[in-house]
C-alpha cells in the first residue's frame, strides 16, 4: 500500500481494500508516478476536490492518483493552490491519464502543466468555458444556453486518404459516441474517439445524498456494473465509517457480483458471434441469459440486481431453497455453454474473424494501461478477486484467466473462462455462504473521513474514493470505471484493420459510454 522509494508518511485506510494515503509535495508527485512506473505498477484514477471553504483562510484544491502496487493501492494527494490551480501532467508516463486530466480540468478548472494534449473532453459547450461544475461556488441555474464547439480531430492527410464519420447518434440503443475513422479503401489507419456526450453530473449530484445514501447513485454510474460499484462505493463508505459488514453479507456480494459477471458475459458471447455472422451464438446465449436474469429477479427483486450492496451489508439475502435452485441453474448453464463453446471453436467462419483481428499486444497493453478482462487477453494478468481478495474469495481460490494473442479470440476466450469459473464461484457462495446478518448499523461519519473501494467487476476495476461533509452528507465522491483506460486501446486495436471489423472489435471490448461518462 506503499510506493517503494516515496519517502512521505502513509496513512493506511482502513477496509477491503488495502489501500493507504499519502500527502506529496509538486515534485514528490511527478516522482511517485515515475517510482509507480518503474514498479510495474499501474494508475488506476486520477481526480480532483475543491476544498477551499474548509477552512477561513482556505485557499487550495486537492488533486488525487490512485495507483495499483505490489501490495495495494497507494493514494497521493497533491494541494493546489487557487492562485495557481495546476498540477505536474503524468500522462507522459501514464498515457491513460490524458483524458482524466482534460477531464478535471474541464469539472475543476485545474490543468496538467505541460500536457500535450488539453482539448476540453467533457464540457461539449454544455457550460461556459470559464465555469467548472465541480467547485464550490459554482451555480448551475445561471448558465447560459448552450454553445456548441468545434473539436479539433487530428487530422490524417496523403493520397487516397479519406474520413468516415461515425455517430454520435447510433442506429441501437445505445449512449453517444463519435468515431472519426481515416481510411484507405477499407483499411483504418486512424481512428479518434470523442466521448462525454451526455455528461450526468454523478459527481456533482453525490454531493446531495448522505453517506448511507449514495449507494443508490453509485450503482446507476454504469447499469451493466450496477453490484461492481455499489459494493466499491460500500467499502469507501465502510472504510470512512470504520464499520465491518457481517460474514453473511460478505458472502451474498460475491455471490451478486458473480452473477453480474455471468449475464454480461453471457450477452457479449451472443453479441460476438452475432457480429461475426453466427446468430445461432446469439438466439442461445441470450436464451441463456434471459433465464438468468429472471432467476435474479426471482431471488434477488431485480433483474440487474440493482441497490443490493448497501453500505454495512447488503439489502436482501435467500434461503436453502433458493440456493439449490440457483446451483441447479449454475450447472444447467455450465453444460450449455461448454457445448456453445465447442461450437465457437470448430466454427471456421467465426475463427477467421477473430482471429488477429483487433490486436493488442502484451507490449502496448501495458505501456497505455489496458485493464480488466481485455487487459487479461493482453498478458495483463491483474485479477482483485485472487491478487487482493476481499471476503470471501480468499477462501473460493479464483481462477485468473489470462492469455496474450490480445485479439478478438483471445478476448472471447477470457469471456468463456470467466464465465465457467464465475458459474462454479455461484454454486460455491450459494451453498458455502455462513449463516447470520444482512448489515449492521451505520454510524455518523466524521467531517473530511476519507475511504476508497477497489472491486473487479466484470468489465474491470470500479474504484470509489468518498469524502465526507458535514451532517453526514457526501462531500466529494469520485467513481471510476475502467472504461477510462480501456476506450484509448481501441484506437490502437482497429489501425490496420478493415471498417467492417470496427464492431466486432469494439464489442469484444465492450466498454461503457457512461462509465467514462459520470
Amino acid at each position: 500500500m506503499r510506493i517503494p522509494g516515496l519517502n512521505v508518511q502513509w496513512k493506511p485506510l482502513p477496509g477491503d481494500a488495502p489501500a493507504a494515503l499519502a500527502s506529496v509535495g509538486e515534485w514528490q508527485w511527478t516522482e511517485a508516478a515515475r517510482l509507480v512506473r518503474e514498479g510495474d505498477g499501474r494508475l488506476v484514477a486520477l481526480w480532483g476536490a475543491d476544498h477551499r471553504d474548509l477552512a477561513e483562510d482556505a485557499d487550495e484544491y486537492s488533486v488525487y492518483a490512485a495507483y495499483a502496487v505490489k501490495d495495494g493501492l497507494a493514494v497521493v494527494e497533491l494541494l493546489v493552490p487557487d492562485s495557481a490551480p495546476s498540477f505536474p501532467d503524468l500522462s507522459g508516463l501514464f498515457p491513460a491519464a490524458n483524458r482524466m486530466q482534460r477531464a478535471l480540468f474541464d469539472l475543476l478548472g485545474i490543468g496538467a502543466s505541460g500536457a500535450a494534449d488539453s482539448r476540453p473532453w467533457l464540457r461539449h459547450g454544455a457550460w461556459p468555458e470559464g465555469a467548472f461544475p465541480l467547485r464550490r461556488d459554482f451555480d448551475g441555474s445561471a448558465l447560459p444556453a448552450n454553445e456548441l464547439t468545434d473539436y479539433p480531430f487530428v487530422r490524417v492527410e496523403g493520397d487516397g486518404v479519406h474520413e468516415i464519420a461515425v455517430g454520435p447518434i447510433h442506429a441501437g440503443t445505445i449512449e453517444p459516441g463519435h468515431f472519426r475513422f481515416s481510411v484507405v479503401g477499407e483499411k483504418v489507419l486512424r481512428l479518434e474517439e470523442r466521448l462525454g456526450y451526455v455528461h450526468k453530473g454523478i459527481d456533482k449530484r453525490f454531493e446531495s445524498f448522505t453517506v448511507a445514501e449514495g449507494f443508490r447513485l453509485a450503482g446507476r454510474v454504469s447499469g451493466d456494473s450496477t453490484v461492481a460499484f455499489a459494493w466499491a462505493y460500500a467499502q469507501a463508505a465502510e472504510s470512512l465509517l470504520g464499520v465491518v459488514p457481517p460474514p453473511r453479507a460478505r458472502w451474498l456480494r460475491a455471490l451478486l457480483l458473480e452473477r453480474e459477471r455471468v449475464a454480461n458475459h453471457l450477452g457479449d458471447l451472443g453479441a460476438l458471434g452475432n457480429d461475426a455472422a453466427l446468430a445461432f451464438a446469439l438466439a442461445q446465449f441470450m436464451r441463456l441469459r434471459e433465464d438468468w436474469l429472471r432467476e435474479n429477479a426471482e431471488v434477488f427483486g431485480h433483474r440487474l440486481l440493482m441497490d443490493l450492496v448497501v453500505p454495512g451489508g447488503v439489502a436482501a439475502g435467500f434461503d436453502a431453497a433458493q440456493a439449490e435452485r440457483m446451483v441447479a441453474r449454475s450447472r444447467a448453464i455450465e453444460a450449455e455453454a461448454r457445448e456453445l463453446r465447442i461450437i465457437f471453436d470448430e466454427h471456421a467462419g467465426l475463427q477467421d474473424r477473430f482471429l488477429t483481428t483487433g490486436r493488442v499486444t502484451p507490449a502496448l497493453a501495458r505501456q497505455l494501461g489496458l485493464a480488466g478482462l481485455a487487459g487479461r487477453a493482453s498478458g495483463q494478468a491483474c485479477d482483485l478477486r485472487a491478487d487482493f481478495p476481499a471476503a470471501p474469495y480468499g477462501e473460493l481460490a479464483v481462477k485468473k484467466a489470462g492469455y496474450v494473442a490480445g485479439d478478438v479470440a483471445a478476448r472471447v476466450h477470457v469471456r468463456f473462462d470467466e464465465l465457467l469459473e464465475s458459474l462454479r464461484l455461484v454454486r460455491a457462495i450459494a451453498m458455502g455462504a455462513p449463516d447470520g446478518d444482512l448489515r449492521v448499523e451505520l454510524p455518523q461519519p466524521r467531517p473530511q473521513a476519507f475511504g476508497v473501494g477497489w472491486v473487479e467487476g466484470w468489465r474491470g476495476e470500479a474504484f470509489v474514493a468518498i469524502e465526507a461533509g458535514a451532517g453526514g452528507m457526501i462531500r466529494r465522491c469520485h467513481a471510476h470505471d475502467p472504461s477510462w483506460q480501456n476506450w484509448p486501446l481501441i484506437e490502437h486495436a482497429v489501425m490496420g484493420n478493415i471498417v467492417p471489423d470496427f464492431p466486432l472489435i469494439n464489442k469484444s471490448f465492450n466498454l461503457s459510454y457512461s462509465g467514462q461518462d459520470g
